[in-house]
């Protein structure tokens, strides 16, 4: 007998963006100009993983949280990447 669960829910584009738009905006940050020169990371690949093209390798984490002032877990839900957690 299989028991159902709760599955997650993935992060959209249009909410990976609508929630990059709200973050950013807290933190003051203009674009991905701004997010560039704060993690390194080139405008072409920041727009990919905010459009959900590409998935961030594990390099480029850090510097996105550290950046967005966000845990790993919550990037990578906000990216689309992982589901987020039903309760």
């Amino acid at each position: 007998m299989r028991i159902a669960t709760k599955r997650g829910h993935r992060n959209s584009p249009d909410e990976t963006a609508s929630w990059l738009r709200a973050r950013m905006k807290s933190l003051n940050l203009n674009g991905l100009e701004d997010l560039h020169q704060r993690t390194g990371i080139d405008r072409g690949s920041l727009s990919r993983y905010f459009r959900q093209e590409r998935v961030p390798k594990i390099d480029v984490i850090g510097p996105l949280c550290e950046a967005l002032e966000v845990s790993p877990e919550t990037l990578l839900v906000a990216l689309g990447a992982i589901e987020k957690k039903s309760r």
